[in-house]
């Protein structure tokens, strides 16, 4: 069977994370969703998206699809019951599609839009997580590193890690191949710590878990980590992190404080950048909603920032509690930039303007080519599609 993972409206309530990704690729734990689904099938699966992201994710349809919801937080034996679905039948939790058994038929209509009639649906046997909202990804951080700790490491063998470091509790470290550790102090009593293929962590480092450090990622010399803390693949941090996580490929190499933050891809943080995670008064926390285009509440009284792909901020930049900024903005200058940057803007207190996607599209080009990557057709026609799609958040017509 081929498995494909679809989007939902959990695509507008998750931006501007999912302006530049489909659902399944956000970093929910030490895995993306997608991977997670991956690992626990043992198969390879295809996206169902957005048409302006299709090229870059592409959909590979065969004759005998499962067609699983991507904003779904997999575990062992809900994928046993969708793996076990038979044609035509699907499955639901309340009234949330979680995966189906679909012709090929079937999967052109839903990617046109329409209903499908499956000729039986069934209820999940146990509830399901679905991911809907951005600060969800900080909040369920810590069970998501443990259960993929768990899943990642089992059966294997972790490097050793050499005697100028200072380990606190037993157990619940892993190092994988090429890892470089020196002089750091890591405390695993609180959860897990992962640290991946080829990462660097540098002396005076002091983590705390549960953390995981993503491929070729590197954590600055005193860097001051406290868990649940996911940084995904060759990123640079240092500074001060709480709760937080940071998808790949970003930057926060220097001191500033980062906290109850989700920060997307191809970001980059000026050194001092510091986020208010937390009200003067203590109050509950509202954050600005792409779906509805409002602030609306959180039920949280810890909430940082979230960032969506390609932005950045200027040196000594202060961001205000809850703040969201978009895809591909450059916030710099004194004070706090508005609760809501919108992306392609440039700028920073009382004055933002339109950051043009040709310059914008440079900027990201000289940063990928830093990593060996290539920013062609597919990411140009990428910047062009999220350019137009955000244009009425600019309040302009181009």
């Amino acid at each position: 069977m081929n498995l494909i993972l679809f989007d939902d409206d959990a695509r507008f309530s998750l931006m501007p994370l999912t302006l530049s990704r489909p659902v399944c690729e956000v970093r929910a734990g030490i895995l993306t969703l997608r991977e997670k689904w991956e690992r626990l099938s043992g198969q390879r699966a295809s996206w169902l998206t957005a048409d302006y992201l299709q090229d870059l994710f592409p959909l590979k349809t065969g004759v005998d699809n499962i067609i699983i919801n991507g904003s779904i937080v997999p575990y062992a034996s809900l994928v046993k019951q969708i793996m076990s679905l038979k044609p035509g039948q699907s499955l639901m939790a309340g009234s949330t599609l979680v995966a189906a058994r679909a012709t090929a038929k079937e999967v052109k209509s839903l990617r046109e839009g329409k209903e499908i009639a499956f000729t039986e649906t069934m209820e999940c046997a146990q509830p399901v997580m679905k991911i809907e909202r951005p600060w969800e990804l900080f909040l369920h951080c810590g069970q998501w590193l443990a259960d993929d700790f768990a899943l990642i490491t089992k059966g294997r063998k972790s490097q050793p890690l050499n005697k100028s470091n200072t380990l606190i509790g037993k157990g619940n470290l892993f190092i994988e191949k090429g890892a470089r550790i020196n002089g750091a102090f890591i405390n695993v009593e609180g959860g897990p710590v992962y640290i991946g293929a080829d990462a660097e962590v540098m002396e005076g480092t002091m983590i705390r878990g549960p953390f995981a450090l993503g491929a070729g990622s590197v954590l600055k010399m005193g860097a001051k980590i406290y868990g649940p803390t996911s940084i995904g693949p060759h990123c640079k941090i240092g500074g001060e992190i709480n709760n937080s996580i940071v998808f790949g490929y970003s930057n926060k190499a220097h001191d500033g404080f980062l906290g109850n933050a989700v920060i997307g891809e191809w970001c980059n943080l000026g050194a001092d950048t510091n986020n208010s995670n937390l009200k003067n008064n203590y109050g509950e926390v509202q954050i600005y909603d792409y779906a509805t285009d409002a602030m609306i509440d959180t039920g949280l009284i810890f909430c940082g920032l979230v960032m969506g792909d390609h932005s950045k901020t200027g040196i000594n930049t202060m961001l205000n509690t809850s703040t969201v900024v978009g895809f591909s903005a450059n916030i710099f200058g004194s004070g706090f930039p508005e609760k809501h940057v919108p992306s392609f803007t440039w700028g920073g207190v009382g004055k933002l303007v339109d950051y043009k996607v040709d310059k914008a599209l440079e900027t990201a080009t000289r940063m990928m080519e830093r990593r060996g990557l290539k920013a062609d057709k597919k990411v140009s026609t990428l910047f062009d599609a999220i350019h137009k799609l955000t244009r009425k958040k600019r309040g302009t017509k181009k």
